[in-house]
């Protein structure tokens, strides 16, 4: 027995009880049928082990594989250990097997021709990101789709595009009704301009391969230049993707997002794209002015007038 549930902890005084009174008191008292009580009163021999519950699963099946068959099984794989489960039936069936490959897979899992278990995931180990030096050295652009519950405007379509300094996690947001490369070229010029007023001057923007900033991944589009990457090239600004699938690596913009719908999306509601904007340049007022632990505990805006340098970061 490998373990002793709460069920099985109870039943020992339950017969005690039936013992010392009787059957059709214990009965009443603890719920149970009396017919039960008298087979545990049989079985029960001063232990707990013995009012364990015994298995139900049959000892054979008319159907079961005959010896002769798990033999045949054994000797095939023995002689082909790398076939797999569907080529090692076929060669079966050629030999006179009638089974269903579903039926070979489980008596070969039985036997121990499988591994027991799932093999072990392994581990992804995080590497030390590469330190940004100085304001404006990479900033990582995306977009987020307001959630429909937030519109009053069922017709009305409103997503965010964020910018956010790596360096200094000083974050430009954006509000538009439509996502598409021409939105993100406009997105681009004004948050060139909206650091180059702080005194940034952007050197290398990064995105995700969504077709609203590549072709990357459109078949039959990929050496069409959209117009983000145009304005990009024509601003003297590198734009670098991440690795398709892998949001981890745009990971400072990402965990903005996961804020802003806990802290934004999930208490307000908006009615137009100006109110949207409204509400949205106020959200990113006063997101850059929370201290950060990355920072230091201080904010954006402190630690870009402060000379507190930070350690390595990772993703």
């Amino acid at each position: 027995m490998d373990s002793i549930t709460q069920d099985m902890r109870s039943k020992p005084s339950l017969v005690e009880y039936a013992i010392k009174h009787e059957v059709a008191r214990a009965s009443r008292k603890y719920n149970r049928g009396r017919s039960t009580i008298y087979s545990w009163k049989q079985k029960y021999d001063g232990t707990i082990e013995s009012l364990a519950n015994k298995s139900r699963r049959p000892h054979s099946h008319p159907n079961q594989h005959t010896v002769e068959e798990l033999k045949r099984i054994e000797n095939m794989r023995r002689r082909n250990p790398k076939l797999g489960l569907y080529e090692l039936w076929s060669r079966l069936s050629a030999r006179g097997y009638a089974r269903h490959p579903v039926s070979l897979y489980r008596v070969m899992k039985r036997l121990g021709m499988y591994p027991k278990g799932a093999k072990e995931k392994k581990k992804r180990v995080s590497k030390p990101y590469e330190l940004m030096q100085y304001p404006g050295q990479r900033v990582q652009v995306d977009v987020k789709h307001v959630p429909r519950s937030c519109i009053a405007d069922g017709a009305l379509g409103l997503y965010q595009y964020t910018a956010i300094d790596e360096y200094s996690r000083l974050r430009f947001l954006g509000a538009y009704e439509e996502i598409s490369t021409y939105s993100s070229a406009d997105f681009l010029r004004k948050l060139i301009a909206w650091y180059a007023r702080r005194n940034i001057a952007v050197e290398c923007v990064q995105t995700d391969n969504g077709s609203e900033f590549t072709n990357r991944l459109a078949n039959g589009k990929r050496d069409i230049v959209t117009l983000f990457e145009w304005t990009a090239m024509e601003m003297g600004i590198r734009h670098k993707l991440i690795r398709p699938y892998t949001p981890r690596h745009n990971g400072k913009v990402e965990r903005s997002h996961r804020e802003d719908q806990k802290r934004f999306y999930s208490e307000r509601r908006f009615y137009s794209l100006a109110d949207f904007g409204g509400q949205l340049a106020a959200h990113q007022s006063r997101t850059n002015n929370i201290p950060m632990r990355p920072l230091k505990l201080l904010s954006p805006i402190q630690f870009l007038a402060s000379s507190v340098p930070y350690g390595v970061q990772y993703v």
